[in-house]
């Protein structure tokens, strides 16, 4: 079968890119052909094996002949760039349309594809849907707030719902606001949970050392202490300034440093409230690849998730497949499995509420038996959420929408 996917971002710093590439990669390993139309602003991005990409430029700091003279637009922000679609001029999003409209047009004619999977309930599945060929979407949460917040954009959404044969909901909460937003489709909903590469995100040995100097945190900062990561956007629907009041708190009670590693619109103004809290253990890291991710999972002994709201989580179910417990907040897809068993869950904007739930995750470290406790929690990942043992569903999925 040739599947071609299309999303609204790059493949590297969202988790629509990695749900798409680690999707792509396992169809491939199915037997399946699969090409990605993308938005990149580099044309040094990294290529994946055997999948055929089809980028669009976007103009950034680099001058790409071709490209589009602004930066690819988003929900929220992403690492590489804060324009939101909110903010495209009615020129800009005209270029936008033509641009992806030529580049669908292109893999239609030469890729021919049986089925195309669009991510997001948005404007690019709104486009593939002109195409006498299957559709089928992910609901990435991020789509659907901003159904609610932009009603101009409304119409895309509208019609990529009306004709594409199902959506994949990613979460309990994702399905119950697709219901609400489109009760009209319900039958079309299915729910499938997101999944991870267990080739990128498992238990090793890292070298701490050389990992922190390498990012300019000294010995004295971290030795005999607890880490606890953040890995996500820095925008504000993450809640990264809940977490920050948090640290004031969990700082004065256990020896710990806290790596807020990403990027987004709202890296300045962190930077000050960490400064205005005067926290001395703080560290803000950017943006990193995923497989330097692995590495701060596997020496953290937290990882925390204090979003606002979280259609998914994969970073909660990344830290997890490397052992690391998670401490989220109870809401959006969070709860569907994060649990007492590989963490704790804490109330959404409480910083009281979160110190507590971190500090009751570290006291666990205490015990004789936390090692055998953070092989559980991988265990726990691999077994439900790797993606080699969700991707078949996937497939099935496929074959039912092209017989519809």
């Amino acid at each position: 079968m040739k599947v071609l996917m299309i999303n609204h971002f790059p493949l590297e710093g969202s988790g629509s890119g990695t749900y798409t590439k680690n999707l792509a990669v396992h169809l491939s390993q199915l037997g399946h052909e699969v090409c990605i139309i993308l938005p990149e602003n580099s044309s040094n991005f990294n290529q994946v094996e055997n999948i055929k990409l089809h980028p669009v430029y976007f103009t950034d700091k680099e001058e790409i002949e071709g490209a589009l003279p602004f930066n690819f637009p988003c929900f929220t922000s992403h690492p590489r760039s804060i324009k939101t679609f909110k903010d495209l001029t009615d020129e800009e999003l005209n270029m936008y349309l033509v641009a992806f409209k030529d580049a669908i047009k292109n893999e239609v004619e030469t890729f021919k594809p049986d089925i195309i999977h669009g991510q997001h309930v948005w404007i690019l599945s709104c486009l593939a849907s002109e195409y006498d060929i299957p559709l089928v979407l992910t609901a990435h949460g991020t789509d659907l707030m901003g159904y609610d917040k932009w009603p101009e954009f409304r119409k895309y959404a509208d019609i990529a719902m009306d004709k594409c044969r199902n959506v994949i909901s990613i979460s309990k909460d994702n399905c119950e606001l697709l219901e609400k937003i489109f009760p009209d489709h319900k039958d079309k909903i299915v729910m499938m949970r997101n999944g991870y590469d267990p080739n990128v995100f498992y238990p090793t040995d890292i070298d701490k050392d050389e990992l922190l100097n390498s990012y300019n945190i000294s010995k004295d900062k971290y030795e005999n202490k607890k880490i606890i990561t953040f890995v996500g956007k820095l925008a504000n629907f993450k809640g990264v300034d809940i977490l920050l009041d948090a640290a004031k708190i969990y700082e004065d009670r256990q020896d710990s440093i806290t790596l807020i590693i990403g990027d987004g619109d709202e890296k300045e103004k962190l930077h000050r409230q960490s400064e205005e809290l005067n926290l001395k253990s703080v560290y803000f890291l950017g943006n990193v690849n995923q497989k330097e991710l692995k590495k701060f999972y596997n020496i953290a002994n937290v990882s925390v998730v204090p979003s606002r709201r979280e259609p998914f989580g994969l970073v909660a179910i990344e830290a997890m497949a490397c052992g690391t417990p998670v401490v989220a907040t109870n809401q959006g897809g969070l709860p569907d499995f994060v649990n007492d068993k590989v963490g704790k869950l804490v109330e959404p904007e409480d910083a009281q509420d979160l110190a507590r739930g971190i500090l009751d995750v570290m006291n666990r470290y205490s015990k004789d038996d936390y090692l055998n406790w953070r092989n559980d929690i991988h265990d726990y990942a691999r077994m439900h959420y790797a993606q080699d043992k969700i991707i078949e569903e996937l497939d099935d999925l496929y074959h039912r929408a092209l017989h519809q």
